[in-house]
């Protein structure tokens, strides 16, 4: 793989470990600073928001000065500054703020990448090779588990964000002097956002795209902690080896997905099983929510497999899309993708509040349940599209 995409891989990796390290630090941030679960989750969803907002213009930014300047700029100022100001918080809303900030660095890393695969790799490749990336950048979900929960036990919390800091800015640097940025399109065709908005086939992958990635995400970011935690008394520790696991599922459900389209001559059946499995294991957590730690570890490993159907969408919109806007296509299904999370942290998070007072139980399955609704809404809309292969 040529240095440049390595070096995107591992920003990426960054980008997963961002969206995830908060479930394994719910309980120092509580004890430190007073942060609650639903300040996290308000933390967690604007960092969803943030980078979603940001794919419009990252989108024209790809398209118009290529992905070398547009992805080692942003991540040099919000991922090594957020880092930075996460590491000196002493109240929640620094939190916040500071992953607000970090939403902006890791805006343009997966998209890059896959902009430079839409450009310079041919069409059937497509959904692999994006597969191939999300699955080896998700290693970072991997560190934001046990290794985190170990460091912030170790070094501290703080001294850990530091080293994060230094870290996001040295591949910022890297970017910058490495990427390679594909040619220009053919022809002097202009468009915008709005000429991708006109296509019909793309509103009915619009909302299953808007709620694919939020169960996964939404868990393994944020509520496995507070459940595990607060419905079956696990340590931080404990915590950090279920989020591994669930995390691991996810990968393999990313490389799993990968060929899965051209081995069975099909996208859209690959996808509607995938989030039709998805949904029925949320609903099987909801129901189980206090059987036993172990079963629901496994609910949430097969809903993390599951819900990584999220490069082969990707590869069906781009199927649509008039070359001289794949930036714009790729970062507005990536707005759906994100946005979607960000919308469900930020009422997960006033749900929970509402519920948890007096039944903590009910709060979590209520949100389970509401994630099993969105999916199979989502994948209902999604059976009428048109199934399209390169």
């Amino acid at each position: 793989m040529r240095i440049d995409l390595v070096l995107l891989c591992l920003a990426y990796v960054l980008s997963q470990f961002f969206r995830a390290f908060l479930a394994v630090l719910t309980q120092v941030l509580e004890v430190d600073i007073g942060a609650t679960p639903a300040d996290l989750a308000f933390a967690s969803g604007l960092w969803f928001i943030v980078f979603a907002a940001m794919q419009i213009p990252v989108g024209a930014a790809l398209d118009s000065i290529g992905p070398r300047r547009t992805s080692a700029v942003l991540l040099l100022i919000g991922g090594g500054g957020g880092a930075a100001l996460f590491a000196m918080a002493t109240q929640p809303l620094h939190i916040t703020i500071a992953m607000g900030l970090i939403g902006v660095g890791c805006s343009p890393v997966l998209m890059a990448s896959y902009f430079i695969f839409a450009r310079m790799y041919p069409p059937a490749r497509f959904a692999t090779l994006a597969a191939l990336m999300l699955g080896v950048g998700s290693v970072g979900n991997l560190i934001a588990a046990y290794p985190t929960a170990w460091a912030a036990e170790t070094i501290g919390w703080r001294a850990t964000l530091w080293v994060l800091a230094a870290i996001s800015s040295s591949i910022a640097i890297g970017l910058w002097a490495l990427v390679q940025d594909p040619p220009k399109a053919n022809g002097t065709e202009k468009g915008s956002v709005l000429d991708l908005l006109k296509i019909p086939a793309l509103w009915l992958l619009f909302p299953l795209m808007f709620v694919n990635y939020m169960p996964a995400a939404g868990i393994r970011g944020l509520w496995i902690g507070p459940y595990l935690s607060d419905v079956f008394n696990l340590t931080t520790s404990e915590i950090g080896q279920a989020t591994l696991v669930m995390g691991l599922a996810m990968i393999i459900g990313t490389f799993a997905y990968g060929p899965a389209d051209r081995i069975l001559g099909s996208r859209k059946w690959v996808i509607i099983g995938g989030n039709l499995t998805g949904a029925i294991t949320l609903i099987g957590l909801t129901v189980f929510a206090d059987a036993s730690p172990l079963r629901s570890i496994l609910l949430m490993s097969i809903i993390g497999f599951a819900g990584a159907s999220f490069p082969v969408l990707i590869a069906h919109a781009r199927s649509f899309f008039p070359a001289h806007l794949t930036g714009r296509g790729v970062t507005l299904m990536n707005l759906f993708g994100i946005g979607g999370v960000g919308v469900m942290q930020f009422g997960s998070g006033k749900l929970h509040a509402a519920i948890s007072p007096t039944d903590p139980l009910l709060a979590y399955q209520s949100l389970f349940g509401l994630m099993a609704g969105l999916l199979l809404l989502g994948a209902l809309i999604y059976c009428f599209s048109e199934d399209r292969m390169d």
